[in-house]
């Protein structure tokens, strides 16, 4: 009986898509483009699992004789299920019209497609577990209250929330906060939309696992191994859901559902679950997702789900802005008998006693003492408070040091959080993510302006400036070791980054520093010590140590890497980077994207698109990832003549850089303001009006050698 409502969901979405797409050919004829955007993969379902890209409305056609293929009917669970994987298809393309013609088919709060870019940014998180599952929720909730719990209660464990059909109005019934921000993603109303987060999981496996489009085996075996999804199904189980649902199963995903007629359980896979309230338990155990408690006595949620949560004037209670007033936070070490573990003191009036939506100074000073503790940990720990704050909910931070902003909600407040309650936070997370080098924790939270200033301009600015004159001096060849972080591993099993002073990880959060702390708190973790003793090629940036190490740690993968060139072994990447440099041709330089950009490159190529030939763990010759600070290093490109290669990135990120890279420029080859010769959008899109821009402004890539 199950198998045969499943066969019978199929046959139903297969009509409708194709008297969809004989409908759209008819109206737009058979060359008309069709595809998602903001993506490299057009049709990403369907070209993972066949290898063919679909770019028109003609090859959508023909690829429905593809998926009758998998409409298999031999009533056995396997057809079954590859009939779900044939609806999944099938959704595809019936959400794929939707933007014919560059529609926008989905308004707030429905997100409808994600682009690539949102699927990089989820990279790093649901690495390291600061989003330990996805959660697809369909339907209705038998009350509009047991839906908002339970999207609640994912929300509160980290976990990414994505809804589809009627639970999306009854969030919004009850007012509950959603958006990407605060990872609840309300997709769409039809079933259909559904698709939107499998394209998730499945551009997951071709961006982190170097998965081939087209082998279908290995794409389901990494969805179901490395992507921890699941599905709430609210009953009543239509035979079209029931088809959708089992595409689930084949990819991996449980299916918990309170539906209590005709439906039969597949253990681990199609699991019934009467009570509503039960949902999270059962569903975390079937996807054997472990959430790591974090107990913290404040009168708000704390959770990672809150981190992008922004707080706008209008609903915030107070404010403090490093850049109007002073603010401050800093890590100080200390000697053991100097520190009294949780002691939360706070100096100054609380922000009970402020005017609604005033601004004020704020400065905490954290104190920690251990027998492992290192200064050089100091920054590393500071560097973390941007993410501890932001995880309050109601409470938004950005910016870091002494430029800093804080804002307290209006809900959070009436909920009761003071200023003492950063205290808790920060003594809690540091506690526990840096318990192997803090023995004892103290924080002090100063919100009198007078000693706000006193700690901003007696402590803290010169200890940032003494750290910033050792971190100018740290270069690859003062150090006697170097980092392996293998911890994007867990979603690119083949890549490796090398991690030195002069270039930190191309995520961009991990620095040498971060990496060297990271091995003292877990001398068995994703970073292990690189010895540096036996150079091959210096120039290059390559060391037998290296190639042993990388060859080790990718299980084989990889046999040599260079350091510092595009065009020789180059550095592999996971699809976390926040930049791709890709050579370009007709100006004997190179072009840098950043994931923000979302324009076309002179490539020809957007970032997406660009992405989809670096990414998985495999190395790319004259194309690698890379982070934001690195494009000013003195080791950027270094075999191929460096940062004069550079010819063109987003306006953007040209203005976010320019400081650092016109100071590495005038250091190294004595040229003023070179950021001004840098073509970006503003000037070119295409390489002919580049090199009308570079040959004015006297570019020196144009006369430097060929790099092919």
């Amino acid at each position: 009986m199950l198998i045969n409502r499943i066969f019978n969901g199929n046959d139903a979405v297969y009509g409708l898509t194709v008297n969809a797409v004989d409908e759209a050919v008819k109206e737009h004829g058979a060359d008309k483009p069709v595809g998602f955007p903001h993506t490299a993969y057009c049709l990403p379902c369907y070209y993972a699992v066949t290898g063919v890209k679909v770019k028109t409305l003609g090859e959508l056609k023909e690829a429905l004789g593809v998926v009758k293929t998998l409409m298999t009917r031999n009533h056995e669970l396997d057809d079954a299920l590859m009939s779900g994987v044939a609806t999944a298809l099938c959704a595809e393309f019936i959400e794929a019209l939707k933007y014919l013609d560059g529609a926008e088919p989905y308004s707030e709060p429905c997100y409808g497609h994600l682009a690539d870019s949102i699927i990089r940014e989820l990279g790093v998180p649901l690495v390291t577990g600061d989003i330990p599952g996805v959660a697809v929720i369909l339907g209705s909730a038998p009350t509009a209250q047991e839906g908002v719990d339970l999207i609640k209660s994912y929300q509160k464990q980290g976990i990414l929330v994505t809804l589809v059909g009627g639970i999306i109005d009854q969030a919004t019934e009850l007012g509950l906060k959603m958006g990407y921000n605060v990872r609840i993603v309300p997709l769409g109303k039809d079933v259909t939309s559904v698709i939107h987060v499998v394209s998730v999981a499945i551009r997951a496996a071709l961006i982190f696992g170097n998965v081939t489009p087209g082998d279908a085996g290995a794409l389901l075996t990494y969805t179901k191994d490395r992507v921890p999804a699941f599905v709430n199904a609210f009953k009543p189980i239509d035979d079209v859901i029931l088809a959708a649902g089992a595409g689930a199963i084949k990819l991996g995903f449980p299916v918990i559902s309170n539906e209590d007629e005709n439906i039969v359980e597949v253990p681990g896979a199609l699991i019934a679950c009467p009570d509503v309230a039960d949902f999270n338990k059962v569903s975390l155990e079937a996807r054997g997702i472990k959430i790591k408690i974090t107990d913290i006595d404040i009168p708000v949620a704390f959770a990672s789900a809150f981190e992008g949560e922004i707080i706008r004037r209008k609903d915030m209670q107070v404010e403090f802005d490093g850049s109007r007033v002073d603010c401050a936070e800093l890590v100080q070490t200390k000697n053991m008998d100097e520190v009294e573990d949780h002691k939360i003191t706070v100096v100054g009036p609380e922000v009970d006693t402020f005017e609604e939506g005033s601004k004020h100074s704020l400065a905490y000073v954290v104190e920690v003492a251990g027998k492992k503790m290192q200064p050089d940990f100091e920054p590393v720990i500071e560097r973390k408070f941007h993410n501890y704050i932001n995880c309050i909910e109601g409470v938004y931070h950005t910016g870091q040091r002494d430029m800093f902003r804080i804002r307290i909600s209006k809900d959070a407040f009436n909920a009761g959080f003071r200023a003492k309650h950063f205290g808790e936070v920060l003594y809690a997370q540091v506690k526990n993510e840096f318990e192997a080098v803090v023995d004892k924790c103290a924080v002090t939270i100063y919100t009198d302006p007078a000693e706000c200033t006193r700690i901003r301009h007696e402590v803290a600015i010169p200890t940032f400036d003494r750290r910033d004159e050792r971190l100018d001096t740290l270069t690859d060849e003062s150090v006697d070791v170097y980092y392996s972080c293998i911890l994007c591993q867990a979603f690119s099993p083949s890549h490796v980054c090398v991690v030195t002073p002069e270039r930190l990880g191309l995520c961009g959060a991990v620095s040498w520093l971060d990496a060297k702390a990271t091995h003292e708190l877990d001398p068995n973790g994703p970073c292990q010590v690189i010895t540096k003793e036996r150079p091959i090629d210096e120039n290059l940036g390559s060391y037998e140590d290296v190639d042993e190490a990388v060859q080790k740690f990718s299980q084989g993968a990889l046999e040599h890497v260079t350091l510092y060139s595009i065009m020789q072994d180059p550095m592999t990447s996971c699809g976390c980077f926040e930049c791709i440099c890709g050579i370009e041709p007709f100006s004997n330089g190179v072009v840098i994207a950043n994931r923000e950009y979302a324009g076309m490159t002179p490539l020809g190529m957007t970032f997406p698109e660009m992405a989809s030939m670096t990414g998985g763990g495999v190395q790319t010759p004259g194309f690698m990832g890379h982070g934001k600070h690195f494009i000013s290093s003195k080791k950027f490109m270094k075999a191929e003549g460096g940062i004069e290669r550079i010819v063109w990135m987003p306006k953007e990120l040209k203005d976010t850089v320019a400081e650092r890279l016109n100071k590495t420029a005038q250091e190294l080859y004595g040229i003023e303001n070179f950021t001004d010769m840098i073509g970006d959008e503003t000037v070119a899109t295409d390489p002919e009006a580049l090199v009308e821009f570079l040959t004015e402004k006297g570019h020196p890539a144009l006369s430097m050698e060929p790099m092919m």
